[in-house]
């Protein structure tokens, strides 16, 4: 369990990165979704020691149960924490097999015959055994990406954060990680920071909503897309009247279908003629809070 209350962080530029933020975090796969720009990878930096915070605390749930603080005790929490950050570099003319087990010895897998274990463990695990004397400058984007995935396994973490892991993975190497993902999160906390909607619903038990540093939603997908029940509709409309129905109404998406806009709306009720109710999904919900926090926040900026 990780428990973050309160936390903020605030850049040299004036940005409210993090903006009070309160979540907890159990066992499992938990979704952390938001447009880019939302505060996601601030977060992430922060919880993985990598930036401080202004103000706040996070607590981590330790192996013998002791709570460990996060802020603070940054070579405890290291020790216990993997982190795959958006951008994860490796050597292009070194094995696999060569940078995993360096990366084993700076976590502190000093007796050769263990950190050997441990290598060909998760070589296996994350499926490069056979790929593991290949250099890594002729994997794939997906192979990367799961030997991103064994490096921050090492140790045996009771945290993992993952940071817009499939972004540009092909469809069968972001089905291939996100399995290897849901698996990783059957024994400890993995934290999964995207903006991609579909991620979220097919693999966190819980999640939470960000934008622009705040916490808009948290809890469970499914309880979420019921919350919406009976108030999405849809509608096609033309391109030249699709402005006036933004005037008029809370629209969500809008999506070309053979070159004509598809509108989905927010109301309680019917809004006009010609729409039919939708069952809704986790992208509804994401819009509808986006939409929600974008009218509170107008008569703030009218004020200022």
């Amino acid at each position: 369990m990780l428990t973050i209350r309160d936390l903020g962080k605030t850049y040299a530029n004036g940005v409210r990165a993090l903006d009070n933020i309160s979540l907890d975090i159990p066992r499992g796969m938990f979704g952390l979704l938001g447009p880019n720009g939302a505060g996601k990878s601030s977060l992430m930096r922060t919880l993985a020691t990598l930036q401080e915070a202004d103000s706040g605390s996070a607590v981590l749930q330790g192996e013998d149960g002791q709570p460990i603080d996060v802020l603070r005790d940054k070579d405890t929490v290291r020790r216990q924490l993997g982190y795959l950050p958006q951008d994860f570099g490796v050597y292009p003319k070194v094995s696999a097999e060569d940078l995993l087990e360096h990366f084993a010895v700076l976590k502190g897998l000093t007796a050769r015959k263990q950190r050997r274990e441990v290598v060909d463990g998760l070589l296996q695990q994350v499926n490069l055994w056979d790929a593991r004397k290949r250099k890594l400058g002729t994997y794939s984007g997906g192979m990367r990406q799961r030997f991103g995935i064994a490096q921050a396994l090492l140790g045996s973490p009771r945290l993992v954060i993952v940071d817009e892991p499939t972004a540009g993975l092909d469809p069968e190497e972001r089905n291939r990680f996100l399995n290897l993902l849901a698996e990783i999160g059957e024994n400890v906390a993995v934290i999964l920071s995207t903006h991609i909607v579909e991620d979220v619903t097919d693999l966190c038990p819980t999640m939470a909503i960000m934008n622009k540093g705040q916490v808009l939603l948290t809890g469970e997908p499914n309880a979420a897309i019921e919350a919406l029940r009976n108030q999405v509709w849809r509608k096609q409309v033309t391109k030249a009247a699709l402005a006036g129905y933004e005037s008029r109404h809370t629209v969500l998406s809008t999506r070309l279908v053979a070159g004509h806009p598809v509108i989905h709306v927010f109301a309680g009720e019917r809004p006009e003629e010609g729409f039919e109710q939708v069952a809704p999904d986790l992208e509804d919900v994401y819009f509808q809070r986006l939409r929600q926090q974008a009218r509170q926040a107008a008569p703030r900026a009218a004020a200022a």
